[in-house]
């Protein structure tokens, strides 16, 4: 494969698995058509922080140290911004998520960063206006949650018009425009694209609106109120009924149903006829009740880690589908190999290298979290099962379906996973190594 002219990673935040292949499929006849279909990718970490500082480190979040409690990127560790920075590319960030840029330092060795939400208009005013009032800081300290994830994410507070209103158009429109300008000096260009029409509270049109009518809008903006505070981490019980989280989970479907051919249109024209490299996927899942949860946290679920991602490389007119388990972290090292500096086997030429981990520390939802949520989570997938490391006790399941996901259970007396996924004495020492760092970690950070 020739050295890409360009790189462009584009990213559906919080997209599932499920909400892109449900109904229609995933609705991207260019994109299926001329990729490596990964049918079986999983995210390293349960929300932006960590799954995206693991797809720019090639780390599990243990490693470079960026999750809910660590919550720092290690300055010490090269992300891909800069290793493709020195191989002579421009490095843009477009993103309608404040958790990418410098928050938590995930700008680093970007040349620049473009907040979309700082260059368009708001169109739902009202709602925009009291966003606004809400972050004059006396009346924030009193609205806004306290803790200290969501205090960070609220520092930007006009980064909210992305919740309120569809700027996917503008940000594909800000892309060619970078592409144009460093063809025309001469320069190749990486670009990653952070894209938050399916990221809560799921875009079902232009502008924010729920999708039911009088007692049932009311029910239902419950309901995503109660899905973005996870409110049943501070009081035991899920307050949102099976059937308002089904429509909430509707919602995610039908925002992918809208931006799914936008996204396959810049796809194609970013790589029909050229010598660029385009990524498509999601940067993790979301949880819309499984096994009890909803929103992003402290979970290692297929609903919150189970992503789409495809894989267009120069002058790829084919299809190709892979249905090994692997890591949506090892983006890194395929995209380096691409462009000329590979750092171990590639996802692509070799899936069966990648190690599908995920990993979840227990989120701190202001000072209230129930001990029955307060655990911290490593979950690795192989042989047709997830294996889940909690509290020192071994769990399984099988991965989920477009029927569901099955739920974990407790793993039978004297077995021990690790000889089960072991091939070797060489396997059987990484995965042990594997365990010993996070339970590490994990008591080092709580």
């Amino acid at each position: 494969m020739p050295r890409p002219a360009n790189i462009v990673i584009v990213i559906a935040d919080s997209l599932r698995w499920d909400s892109t292949y449900g109904g229609d499929g995933p609705r991207m006849p260019y994109v299926q058509g001329n990729s490596v279909e990964f049918m079986a990718a999983r995210s390293a970490g349960c929300w932006t922080l960590p799954a995206t500082a693991s797809m720019f480190t090639g780390l599990l979040p243990h490693e470079h140290g960026a999750d809910t409690q660590s919550r720092g990127l290690d300055p010490r560790i090269p992300t891909l911004a800069e290793r493709l920075r020195a191989l002579g590319y421009a490095t843009h960030q477009i993103t309608a998520n404040v958790a990418t840029t410098e928050v938590f330092g995930l700008d680093r060795g970007f040349d620049e960063v473009v907040r979309i939400w700082k260059e368009v208009p708001p169109q739902h005013r009202k709602l925009h206006e009291l966003m606004v009032l809400v972050g004059k800081p006396r009346l924030r300290k009193k609205v806004l949650s306290t803790d200290w994830i969501r205090g960070k994410l609220s520092e930007d507070i006009e980064a909210g018009k992305v919740w309120l209103q569809d700027t996917v158009d503008e940000i594909f429109d800000r892309a060619r425009g970078i592409l144009a300008h460093n063809e025309r000096r001469g320069k190749p260009s990486f670009i990653f694209i952070n894209l938050m029409e399916t990221h809560f509270p799921y875009h079902v049109s232009e502008i924010f609106e729920p999708l039911g009518r009088g007692v049932d809008a009311v029910t239902e903006l419950l309901g995503l109120y109660h899905q973005v505070n996870q409110t049943f981490m501070t009081t035991g019980e899920q307050p949102v009924t099976p059937r308002t989280m089904a429509r909430i989970k509707s919602r995610q479907r039908i925002s992918w149903e809208r931006i799914a051919p936008k996204v396959d249109a810049f796809t194609r024209e970013l790589h029909e006829a050229a010598d660029n490299l385009v990524v498509v996927g999601s940067d993790h899942g979301e949880c819309f009740g499984e096994m009890g949860w909803s929103y992003h946290f402290n979970n290692v679920s297929d609903g919150g880690n189970r992503v789409p991602l495809f894989w267009l490389e120069p002058g790829r007119t084919t299809p190709r589908r892979v249905d090994h388990p692997v890591s949506a972290r090892d983006v890194y090292g395929a995209v380096l190999a691409a462009a000329g500096t590979p750092v171990g086997p590639s996802v692509v030429d070799e899936p069966e290298s990648s190690l599908s981990a995920m990993e979840s520390c227990w989120y701190n939802s202001q000072g209230k979290t129930l001990r029955r949520y307060k655990y911290n989570q490593l979950c690795v997938v192989a042989d047709n099962t997830r294996w889940l490391r909690r509290d020192g006790a071994w769990y399984s399941a099988a991965p989920s379906t477009l029927g569901g996901e099955p739920e974990f259970a407790p793993v039978g007396w004297g077995v021990d996973p690790i000889e089960e996924l072991a091939t070797d004495a060489e396997e059987r020492t990484r995965l042990r190594r594997l365990v010993t760092d996070f339970e590490a970690f994990s008591t080092r950070i709580s």
